[in-house]
């Protein structure tokens, strides 16, 4: 997970770092544990937080096995809740370069 790579980074500057995704509390356990992730992975009970941020894909309807996944990216946000920058890409598979990333968290 590049994210591990610069979480530090990140943390020196001031911000926390966490992932957020609808995956179950079990799955993402055995990911931190697998990839010794020292930063939080939370599970989004309900999407509430996603739809919190207007960031819920809505190409899924309810009952599709996606429904509630949020669009690909990553988000900014200062100790305010403000999101102060939105980074996103067509596909999840696909992220945005961490350098433009701590360039705009500075």
């Amino acid at each position: 997970m590049q994210l591990t790579d610069y979480s530090e980074q990140f943390e020196a500057l001031g911000y926390g770092v966490a992932t957020i995704t609808y995956d179950s509390v079990a799955l993402l356990k055995e990911v931190e544990e697998d990839q010794g992730i020292e930063f939080s992975l939370l599970h989004d009970e309900g999407v509430r937080v996603v739809d919190a941020f207007g960031i819920r894909n809505l190409d899924y309807e309810p009952g599709h096995r996606a429904y509630g996944i949020p669009y690909p990216g990553i988000l900014i946000i200062d100790a305010d809740g403000v999101i102060k920058a939105k980074f996103a890409e067509e596909d999840y598979r696909d992220r945005p370069a961490f350098k433009a990333l701590l360039e705009a968290a500075k």
